[in-house]
């Protein structure tokens, strides 16, 4: 946990209070993918070498057991080992965001209650999937929520998976009565709605990227960072992306927005997205492991594809 590790006590509380202003949620951080052996077990010591190439990679924070994480895979007991672990690992050098969306309002209190024991810095919290829900439903679930813990919550919008889109309205009931929440990922892709949710909650929360796409758009729309799978095996080049938009430099950063969508083109949105994210990691020399069944590692052909894109980047020769 950020705020009990590192430095002496005045540099602890500084940066826990840096870190639960709402305004301070920003810059990249990759949702990682948690490391399987063949035999789909969990290999946390992978697990741990991984951690230390993203923070290399000059990340913001790292979200664990998010999408990416193969989260829906995993046991309560594996998610508190994924967490621990990564804390661990993290040593108080970025902050950790822990993934806890279940599909029930029960099942995600108990997850976002581990979190916090954990030592997690904040909660990730996607909206309930598989059954069809109404606004109020999400309202309350959210609000439920948030009210059981003392730890900052991030709202997570992701109809790729989930099967609808967060109304912008009900976010902003949300945030308006829940004083924890203090961010949203938002993995629509589309710009009308970041720009909507900016609007309604803007200056009250960070709105971040949950699309590499969209990503130079959210931060010109004045979104605070990104949330992205690009991120996992391309760090260096989301953080250099953020740099130069913070830095006025937006032809670079358009420039870098090209790239990273072209990699996010292949890699996440063409193959398939757990196993090419854990493939253009491994390729790096980083050992990211398997996917874990029903789903499958990538065939030759999607290896090659992935190795080309990621050539092409200039992240691997």
């Amino acid at each position: 946990m950020l705020i009990n590790s590192g430095g002496n006590e005045a540099q602890r509380s500084f940066l826990a209070v840096i870190f639960v202003r709402k305004e301070d949620l920003q810059g990249v951080f990759p949702p990682h993918v948690t490391p399987f052996t063949r035999d789909g077990d969990l290999d946390l010591d992978a697990l741990r070498k991984c951690v230390d190439f993203w923070i290399e990679g000059g990340v913001s924070g790292l979200v664990t057991c998010g999408s990416n994480g193969e989260a829906p895979y995993l046991s309560r007991e594996e998610r508190r080992k994924v967490i621990e672990t990564v804390i661990d690992q993290v040593n108080g050098r970025v902050p950790v965001i822990a993934g806890t969306g279940g599909i029930s309002t029960r099942e995600t209190i108990q997850l976002t209650k581990d979190a916090e024991d954990l030592g997690a810095d904040a909660a990730l919290v996607v909206t309930p999937f598989y059954f069809k829900h109404s606004n109020e439903e999400i309202y309350q679930h959210y609000k439920t929520v948030a009210e059981a813990v003392d730890l900052p919550i991030i709202l997570y919008n992701v109809p790729k998976f989930t099967g609808f889109s967060l109304d912008p309205k009900v976010v902003h009931q949300v945030v308006e009565e829940c004083d924890n929440v203090i961010g949203i990922k938002d993995s629509s892709g589309s710009v009308a709605l970041v720009s909507e949710i900016i609007r309604l909650v803007g200056d009250k929360i960070s709105v971040l990227a949950g699309s590499a796409d969209v990503f130079l758009s959210t931060l010109m729309l004045g979104g605070k960072g990104a949330i992205i799978a690009v991120a996992i095996f391309a760090p260096k080049l989301c953080r250099d992306l953020y740099g130069e938009f913070k830095a006025g430099n937006y032809e670079k950063a358009a420039k870098l927005q090209a790239t990273i969508s072209f990699l996010n083109g292949i890699v996440v949105r063409k193959l398939n997205q757990l196993a090419a994210v854990k493939y253009a990691v491994s390729i790096q020399g980083v050992p990211a492991g398997y996917p874990r069944r029903p789903t499958l590692p990538l065939g030759k052909e999607e290896m090659r594809e992935v190795e080309e894109a990621l050539k092409k980047a200039g992240i691997i020769r």
